[in-house]
């Protein structure tokens, strides 16, 4: 993609080493900072390559809508991306997604199609109710379906990533990334791949949900992950690990890094932090595990997710 739009600005994301999330006696651990892409997020990439490699081959016509349901992150980045491309969007989501991420896809031009849910909270059925209503939309509209689970034009964006990352550490030993759609974790895992077969990689997923390990999902907090049974685009031959932890870890890694390194970040982070410090403790003081900050903090601070991190208040007289 040319330079000479906004859309330049995703990917080229600086690399920050973590010494305060490294066990003793154990690897280094460094993390990808996605918040640093347009919208704050590692999904600019996806929704990018998902639209022009849609536009490259005639499935998706200047112009022509565009219609994708999430509960995380894409829905900003494809209200970006359509924006700089002239695409109207249609997102279909829940009354129970952050506020902040309601607020900027409305904000960048997307028109939102809201499922109500019980009390606010999620609930089992509701991916395949928002299909459903992706799938009404899509009828009705005639917009194209970037239909994020399931499509591989993605992976593209991610092995650039991949690029980036041996680009800042080219001695990376294992690669730590958590489940969405599967789609950064292949996509990076290819472009180590062909760099080293020596690289590991290791898929992380919520011990509530492990779709991976087991194929089957279940409730949990971390949003827009381990949401699909057995992810179509996780290829078995790409990964050599799989770590499964309670969503607690991930949240208690979220706090320390907020209080000891001053970035927030999603729980989907903190469960990369919490997987790579545990892969970190059995690997060599030599060795280097990165994983990926996949977005900003930002966007769930109004989910409770830092609380009891304030500082004492004060007023000023």
């Amino acid at each position: 993609m040319s330079d000479d739009n906004t859309l330049g600005a995703i990917g080229d994301t600086p690399m920050v080493d973590l010494p305060s999330m490294r066990p003793d006696g154990g690897a280094s651990i460094a993390i990808k900072w996605e918040g640093a892409n347009p919208t704050g997020s590692l999904k600019d990439r996806m929704a990018l390559a998902m639209i022009t490699e849609a536009r490259q081959r005639g499935a998706l016509q200047p112009e022509e809508p565009v219609v994708e349901f999430t509960g995380g992150s894409t829905g900003s980045s494809l209200a970006f991306v359509c924006a700089v491309l002239d695409h109207p969007l249609h997102i279909v989501t829940a009354d129970c997604v952050a506020e902040e991420k309601i607020a900027s896809m409305r904000a960048l031009g997307a028109r939102l199609h809201v499922v109500e849910t019980p009390d606010g909270t999620s609930y089992d059925g509701l991916f395949e109710d928002l299909r459903d209503r992706t799938e009404a939309v899509q009828a009705e509209t005639g917009a194209y379906f970037t239909d994020q689970f399931t499509n591989a034009d993605q992976l593209g964006g991610y092995e650039a990533l991949g690029k980036e990352i041996l680009d800042q550490r080219p001695n990376v030993d294992e690669f730590v990334m958590i489940v969405g759609t599967g789609g950064c974790a292949m996509g990076v895992a290819r472009s180590l791949r062909n760099h080293s077969a020596d690289v590991d990689v290791t898929v992380v997923e919520p011990e509530e949900s492990p779709v991976v390990s087991e194929g089957t999902t279940g409730s949990h907090t971390v949003q827009g992950t381990a949401i699909v049974a057995s992810p179509p685009l996780v290829e078995d031959d790409l990964y050599d690990h799989v770590r499964t932890l309670p969503t607690e870890e991930g949240v208690d890694c979220v706090q320390r890094l907020a209080r000891d390194d001053g970035l927030l970040v999603g729980t989907s982070t903190g469960m990369n932090l919490a997987a790579a410090q545990q892969v970190a403790a059995e690997r060599h003081p030599d060795e280097t595990i990165v994983t990926v900050a996949c977005d900003t903090g930002l966007k769930y601070l109004s989910e409770g997710l830092y609380e009891g991190l304030a500082g004492s208040e004060f007023c000023l007289s």
